[in-house]
């Protein structure tokens, strides 16, 4: 069989297909950031419902490199960031969904675990790096907090996927005062936010990022 066996030319490869759909007013960094998220979904579509606020890249990179939390929504987004890039920047990534009082707490309240864990965590989120990639209801909450004053992250990832509320959270995340990059309508997920972050740590600490890894 003939097919494209080298590495370093499939990646290649890939990047010239991806950077040919392009056509947004994206800076090369942004650009960077799109190319890994298409990349990671092999959806061309992403080209198009992809927005990134212009502070989003500036101030992703610096609290990164400041050594900011990285703090998800899943386990999901949290175990796909890349943590031996993370730990560069000595940025730890943190999910409480898992934590036994917000189990507790959302089970009394009949909220959705990821909301209450936007609040378990909202005193870790001042500067951080936050990265919403499933649940909507996650990224509601969290533009509550914002909005009276409980906490601010430094950029938000808000990609949660789905046909009720995601679209409409999303929507709210795009009015919001804090740097973002988010995909218009019900499309994103894990997969799309673990890229985002992923090519940030990338040009954080390596100064550029490749279509794999």
């Amino acid at each position: 069989m003939n097919f494209l066996r080298d590495p370093q030319a499939i990646e290649e490869k890939s990047r010239a297909i991806i950077s040919a759909h392009l056509k947004g007013n994206f800076s090369p960094q942004e650009k960077q950031v799109l190319i890994r998220i298409i990349h990671a979904t092999g959806d061309l579509s992403y080209a198009s419902l992809t927005v990134i606020h212009p502070e989003l890249v500036p101030e992703a990179l610096k609290a990164l490199r400041q050594g900011a939390a990285i703090i998800t929504d899943v386990e999901m987004v949290r175990s796909g960031i890349d943590a031996s890039l993370a730990a560069k920047g000595r940025c730890p990534i943190i999910c409480a969904i898992r934590e036994e009082e917000v189990i507790k707490r959302a089970a009394a309240r009949s909220e959705t675990r990821a909301m209450v864990a936007m609040e378990y965590l909202a005193s870790q989120m001042w500067g951080s790096v936050v990265a919403i990639g499933n649940a909507p209801t996650a990224l509601f909450r969290l533009l509550e907090l914002i909005e009276s004053g409980q906490t601010r992250p430094a950029v938000i990832i808000g990609t949660p996927v789905g046909f009720v509320g995601a679209s409409e959270a999303k929507e709210a995340l795009e009015k919001s005062s804090v740097p973002f990059l988010t995909v218009r309508g019900s499309k994103g997920g894990s997969t799309v936010a673990t890229a985002a972050v992923n090519a940030l740590l990338h040009l954080a600490f390596k100064g550029g990022v490749g279509a794999e890894g």
